[in-house]
């Protein structure tokens, strides 16, 4: 049987500072590839703790000035359903670590607003993400940790969302969590140019072998409904998050 460890591109970095570091590299050249090929970069952030340091990288002296930002247009695949000063907010984090620091004209920042209700919110977000793409989504880049029970974005184990076919964009109230999120469908992130997984640190080692090198299912592990449908699949990860891949960093 055929896993999503056939169909993708594992890059091991000896620790989290080189990962983050050749995170940095990767958006750096996309953005500057399509830049030059379609005139913008359309990227799609991730939330939670790992890429937190790669966007203060990217907005960091050395980086920050190699990507026309003007020309960036700024996305995110999911959201908690708080309002844009709270804690958890996916946006917060972005902003104080990223937006804040980096040219980034602000008209070209789209935030799922976590702050409305969660059935609108989301109908809202994807008639943006229409209105930018036009009939097919085609992002540039989408960017997507994985949480320890193969969750990817607000795709949780169980959820309609991980199944869905049509809709861009959905609000489900998470069990887990306590609490609802808005999270973009596979509809959307497998139709993107370029799927990047960055995953760190030694508790996500056996989630990941799972997910890449066990059997296919994707309702039990959300992470394996990420199959671009002609974009490409890659997975950045550490060496203590690719300790049980049998890779050598």
């Amino acid at each position: 049987m055929e896993t999503v460890f056939d169909r993708s591109t594992v890059s091991v970095y000896p620790d989290n500072e080189s990962l983050i570091a050749g995170a940095a590299d990767l958006i750096v050249e996309s953005a500057e590839k399509a830049v030059k090929e379609r005139g913008r970069f359309t990227l799609a952030l991730s939330g939670g703790e790992t890429p937190q340091p790669l966007y203060e990288r990217l907005a960091a002296p050395g980086y920050r000035e190699r990507i026309d930002w003007s020309r960036v247009l700024i996305f995110f695949g999911d959201e908690r359903c708080v309002p844009p000063y709270d804690p958890r907010s996916n946006y917060l984090m972005a902003r104080t670590s990223l937006f804040d620091k980096a040219p980034i004209p602000r008209e070209n920042i789209y935030r799922m607003r976590g702050e409305d209700q969660p059935g609108k919110a989301a109908g809202d977000y994807e008639e943006i993400l229409r209105r930018t793409f036009g009939g097919d989504a085609g992002f540039d880049l989408i960017l997507l940790g994985m949480g320890d029970n193969g969750h990817t974005a607000s795709l949780f184990p169980g959820l309609a969302a991980v199944t869905e076919k049509e809709r861009w964009v959905l609000a489900a109230y998470v069990e887990v969590a306590g609490m609802w999120r808005i999270t973009m469908t596979p509809v959307v992130i497998n139709g993107a140019r370029q799927v990047v997984f960055l995953v760190s640190g030694g508790k996500k080692a056996e989630i990941l072998r799972r997910v890449l090198k066990g059997p296919f299912e994707p309702v039990v592990l959300p992470s394996q409904a990420v199959r671009p449908a002609s974009g490409e699949l890659r997975f950045l990860l550490d060496r203590q998050a690719a300790a049980k891949l049998g890779l050598e960093a």
